[in-house]
C-alpha cells in the first residue's frame, strides 16, 4: 500500500512543479530605453539578480538585444521569476556585442542602468539600480546616458 501512496505523492508534487513553472511564463519585465539620438544599431540589455554579478556581462541572469525605433527601444525579459533585479544596457553599433570602455573603464558607448542609477568611480551599486519584482508584467522606463 505504501508504494501506491508514494507514487501518488510524486505525481502530485510533479503537478505542482509544472504549475509553478507555467505560472512564471507570463512574467515579463520591459525596460523602455528613451533618449536615443539615432536609430542605428541596437540596445543590448542585461538583467542581473545579485550584487555579486552586477554588472558583469558574463554573469547576467538574462540578456536581450532590442531594435531602436523613433529614439527608443524596449528590452523584454520573459519568464522572470519573482526576485530582485537590476538592468545594465548600452547602445551597440551593428554587430557589436561588448561595450567599449576607455583606459580607466569609463563607457565610450551610450549606456545606462535601471532606476537611472548613475556612475561614479565605477558602476552604480546593485541596490541603487535594483527593483523588487513580484511577478506579472511590469515596465521600467530609463533614459540613456551619452558619454
Amino acid at each position: 500500500m505504501r508504494p501506491r501512496i508514494l507514487a501518488a505523492a510524486i505525481v502530485i508534487a510533479a503537478g505542482f512543479a509544472a504549475f509553478a513553472a507555467e505560472a512564471q511564463q507570463g512574467n515579463t519585465i520591459n525596460v523602455v530605453v528613451s533618449g536615443i539620438r539615432d536609430n542605428v544599431g541596437s540596445i543590448r540589455c542585461g538583467l542581473f539578480n545579485s550584487a555579486a554579478s552586477f554588472p558583469k556581462d558574463d554573469q547576467r541572469f538574462q540578456g536581450v538585444e532590442a531594435p531602436i525605433a523613433n529614439g527608443q527601444a524596449t528590452c523584454a525579459f520573459n519568464n522572470v521569476p519573482p526576485g530582485t533585479y537590476a538592468v545594465a544596457y548600452f547602445k551597440a553599433a551593428p554587430g557589436q556585442t561588448k561595450m567599449n570602455t576607455g583606459m580607466f573603464g569609463m563607457p565610450q558607448d551610450p549606456y545606462g542602468f535601471s532606476r537611472n542609477a548613475t556612475i561614479g568611480m565605477g558602476p552604480p551599486s546593485f541596490n541603487s539600480a535594483a527593483y523588487s519584482y513580484a511577478g506579472g508584467n511590469t515596465t521600467w522606463p530609463v533614459t540613456i546616458t551619452y558619454p
